[in-house]
């Protein structure tokens, strides 16, 4: 691991991992993003954005927080070699600026457990229920919908895990704020 680097890189570089690699093909909101550099050569990126959903947003700590709130939105690695993905999350968390409630999703759908949120010590915190959305143009859900309620998507359950970034004092806080309980993990 002593080849490896993390740093702060553009939207730009996001790009070409999130569009070609990462299951989704979308971009997300992005605010700050990282990439995992093996001897100088980006191999891999997460990135952090604003949630789509505002009641998310108040939901997991009160509108005291809301603007506390963000989203790890993005993964994606290269090789996914083993630990890139742990030390990617991990020190990328470590860039933030704080205090940051940090959400994400291990989509059930993708057979994602969450086992990098595990890894790096996040909180479980429950798993949504399986919906449907209104379809957009390429059938996919869509925030940007196209009226026609008739035609639907089907969204997969996912596993939604939290982690506080924050200094000691403050973490506790925060833990104290939480809405979701605090549950085991899933295998």
């Amino acid at each position: 691991m002593d080849n490896y680097l993390i740093r702060k890189i553009s939207y730009e570089d996001t790009k070409p991992f999130i569009l070609n690699i990462h299951y989704a093909k979308r971009m997300p909101s992005i605010s700050f993003a990282y990439g995992l550099f093996l001897n100088n050569n980006l191999v891999g990126i997460v990135s952090y954005g604003s949630p789509v959903s505002p009641s998310l947003c108040k939901g997991i700590a009160g509108e005291i927080n809301k603007k506390k709130v963000i989203e790890l939105n993005r993964l994606v690695l290269k090789y996914n070699k083993k630990n890139e993905a742990s030390m990617l999350v991990g020190k990328s968390i470590r860039l933030l600026p704080k205090p940051k409630i940090i959400v994400s999703y291990a989509d059930t759908k993708q057979n994602h457990i969450g086992y990098i949120y595990q890894a790096t010590n996040f909180l479980f915190t429950g798993t949504t229920k399986p919906r449907t959305d209104m379809a957009g143009k390429n059938g996919k859900h869509s925030r940007h919908h196209l009226g026609d309620k008739t035609k639907r998507v089907f969204r997969s359950a996912k596993h939604r895990y939290i982690f506080i970034n924050a200094n000691k004092t403050e973490r506790k806080k925060l833990l104290k704020q939480i809405n979701y309980k605090i549950m085991d993990y899933p295998k």
